[in-house]
């Protein structure tokens, strides 16, 4: 049986976080880190952006409840709502990517 808050590989803990759409805790590694630059959400692929992040599945579902929701503006702190047409240009351009990959 699989241990709470544990990862598959060697049962050591890793450090969690939680989607602000979907809002189920994950491990960091499965999530993508955005994070507020200006008016805009960006993601942060290397994980090194300064500035306070925010979670996210890489999936185009939870980006739309994340904004149904309003979680950015939240999440981030700010007032008002928050640009995000660069994180779905990032998930539209990955999703092309992995229906290249496939076979039909």
């Amino acid at each position: 049986m699989r241990r709470h808050g544990k990862l598959e590989y060697g049962g050591q803990a890793g450090p969690q976080r939680t989607c602000v759409g979907c809002r189920v805790r994950t491990a960091k590694s499965e999530l993508l880190r955005l994070v507020r630059v200006e008016d805009h959400v960006v993601p942060d692929l290397r994980g090194r952006l300064s500035g306070r992040g925010a979670s996210l599945h890489p999936a185009m579902s939870c980006l739309e409840l994340a904004e149904r929701r309003r979680a950015f503006p939240r999440a981030f702190r700010v007032p008002g709502p928050l640009d995000v047409s660069r994180v779905r240009a990032h998930l539209d351009r990955e999703d092309h990517e992995m229906s290249c990959r496939t076979p039909s």
